[in-house]
């Protein structure tokens, strides 16, 4: 049996982004869902616009990169923003494909 790995992405049950120095270069539909924004809306775009605020978006950044770094996953639940400014919690866990330069690629599995 074949395996449509797209296929997969696209249907996976969580949302999933892929990323290069925090900007998101690929994204599922269930990440479209859940921040209730398009496809063409995110790609392209930094991670920033699914903070509550850009200060968080650096904190966590700075928080992460250490752990990615010597592990090269990370995982933590915390308040993310919908395109509608609505917040929420959510559960992400990422995984760098060079723990060397942790945000240079990643890996992203959000769920509500």
């Amino acid at each position: 049996m074949n395996v449509d790995y797209r296929l997969a992405f696209d249907l996976a049950p969580v949302g999933l982004a892929v990323s290069r120095n925090r900007v998101m270069v690929d994204c599922n539909r269930q990440l479209c869902e859940m921040f209730s924004a398009s496809r063409e809306l995110l790609l392209g775009q930094s991670f920033q616009v699914l903070y509550p605020s850009a200060i968080e978006f650096e904190r966590t950044g700075s928080r992460i990169a250490p752990i990615l770094n010597r592990h090269g996953t990370y995982s933590d639940e915390r308040i993310m923003k919908r395109a509608s400014g609505e917040t929420f919690w959510c559960h992400v866990t990422g995984r760098a494909l060079n723990p060397a330069a942790p945000h240079e690629v990643g890996i992203w599995s959000l769920k509500t």
